[in-house]
């Protein structure tokens, strides 16, 4: 009976030991180590939250229906009303980019041959940078190619499919929100 008490004692201990090692540091009475990042987890603590969803709507994105063109992400949201997504794609930029802001839709083509030489449907436009101009649009033959560096091109490359959901939600008027 001695033993299993001891063995009994011992467990507890090893146990007590285990929890106050993962305890925060003004509970334990330990100073509490710095972490290799803010997103680490701790042992014994919460576990890590789950990554933020890289599809989903980029914050300080505008309101109301609009397009949003995220720079960074090379992707583009359809918001529709009351915030709800749509539709979202990722995109080829060309070489000459928007300012991060609001724009409108100002003009649209059904098929127009692009500045770089490729034969381009479904075009929407709503920039001009320096002479650019610069607007979403899908390339007849589906290609979503990297532009040609040496060359000023405003056109932002899409897959058909994506090309005739911006067609069909982005009429001229329509707002377009360019985020970093």
């Amino acid at each position: 009976m001695a033993g299993l008490t001891a063995a009994a004692l011992t467990a507890i201990g090893f146990l007590a030991y285990q929890a106050s090692a993962g305890a925060p540091a003004g509970l334990s009475g330990k100073p509490s180590a710095p972490s290799a990042s803010a997103s680490a987890p701790v042992p014994g603590g919460a576990p890590k939250q789950p990554a933020a969803d890289p599809l989903a709507l980029p914050e300080r994105s505008g309101t109301g229906v609009r397009v949003v063109y995220a720079l960074g992400d090379r992707r583009v949201w359809l918001v529709g009303p009351n915030g709800k997504v749509t539709r979202t794609f990722p995109v080829m930029p060309s070489t000459v980019h928007p300012a991060p802001g609001t724009y409108t839709v100002t003009s649209r083509s059904g098929s127009v041959p692009g500045s770089d030489g490729v034969r381009i449907e479904h075009v929407v436009r709503f920039a001009n940078v320096d002479g650019v101009t610069i607007g979403f649009s899908a390339a007849v033959d589906g290609s979503m190619a990297s532009p040609d560096p040496d060359r000023r091109t405003g056109g932002i490359r899409m897959k058909r499919a994506d090309g005739n959901a911006m067609w069909t939600f982005a009429t001229v008027n329509s707002k377009v929100v360019v985020v970093p």
